[in-house]
């Protein structure tokens, strides 16, 4: 006989037990690592950079001596204010230099730009001998300034290789003093920076085509594009971001020129023809003992270099650095 069992009240389970929350001990220590490795080059980026930009701008408001103490900075007489800002900007002789800082700059995009993507595309195609190229042409790169300079002041000389190379091939008429002459020197000095650093721009652009794909060159091909069409509109285009890259570091480069130009020009004729800002700078500065109107050249240059820069990274690099950040960055 079966019997009947009638069913219990229903068992609910109850709430589980609470989670018990450990401290962040992860995140703390993930910041602590963050500031064991970057101290180091912070430590170096403010001694070398950000505390002599500082030091730069207060000495610029006084009339120093040769040899100063800190503590003489204090001394009557001593402070007057922006009279050397008002002092560089007034003259000519800085605004010379400012205009062959600038020569330097634009030429070295119109000139060297485009050199650099020919023998780029050039040295991109299959070529037998590419690899001993490519090193030959980056041999004048690795060279340092004060070593090709020196090289080039003794090769340019009156008597030297290339005014023998005129006479010998019947163009003697074209020898120049290519260093002496107020008229050509300043060309001579550019023609040497291009010699120099034509190596890296090319190089960088060589890297630049390695990220392009080939499938997009062979669709063309197909289609019918020649290879001259291939690289204007192809190639080029892509290459873009790289090309941008290069300007930038050759503004803030030509901005910057003073080795060579230190090096392989005579002072008297540099002062003439081939003054760019920082050898100015150093002149003043260091050699004609007025750090004070030197800390003020060098203040200017810091202060024109950095708009450049930002105006730059605002209307060229703005979209390379948006394509360059994740959705959570930006």
């Amino acid at each position: 006989m079966a019997t009947l069992t009638t069913p219990g009240p229903a068992v609910t389970a109850g709430p589980g037990p609470t989670p018990v929350r450990r401290p962040r001990r992860g995140s703390a220590r993930k910041r602590l690592e963050i500031l064991l490795f970057v101290s180091p080059a912070l430590i170096l980026f403010v001694g070398f950079v950000i505390l002599p930009v500082i030091l730069a701008a207060v000495y610029s408001f006084f009339n120093l001596p040769p040899a100063f103490q800190w503590e003489n900075l204090a001394d009557s007489g001593r402070f007057v204010g922006f009279d050397n800002y008002v002092r560089a900007l007034t003259s000519p002789e800085f605004q010379k230099a400012i205009g062959n800082t600038f020569f330097i700059l634009v030429m070295s995009l119109l000139v060297q730009g485009p050199i650099a993507i020919a023998v780029a595309l050039l040295l991109n195609r299959p070529l037998r001998g590419r690899g001993v190229l490519r090193l030959l042409i980056f041999v004048p790169y690795v060279l340092a300034e004060v070593i090709a300079g020196l090289a080039f002041k003794l090769i340019l000389q009156p008597n030297g290789a290339v005014n023998a190379t005129l006479e010998a091939i019947g163009l003697g008429t074209f020898a120049q003093n290519w260093l002496a002459d107020p008229a050509v020197a300043l060309w001579t000095i550019f023609f040497v920076l291009t010699w120099k650093y034509i190596g890296f721009a090319i190089l960088l652009f060589l890297a630049g085509l390695q990220g392009i794909p080939e499938e997009l060159a062979e669709a063309a091909q197909i289609d019918g594009a020649s290879w001259w069409q291939i690289q204007r509109h192809i190639t080029i285009p892509l290459l873009g971001p790289t090309i941008r890259i290069w300007a930038f570091l050759s503004i803030i480069g030509s901005l910057q020129v003073f080795d060579m130009v230190w090096v392989t020009v005579a002072p008297a004729v540099r002062r003439i023809a081939t003054e760019t800002m920082a050898t100015y700078m150093v002149q003043q500065g260091q050699f004609a003992g007025q750090p004070g109107y030197g800390s003020a050249i060098a203040v200017i240059l810091f202060v024109i270099s950095l708009v450049i820069a930002l105006i730059y990274q605002r209307f060229a690099l703005r979209r390379d650095l948006k394509g360059a950040l994740t959705n959570g960055a930006r």
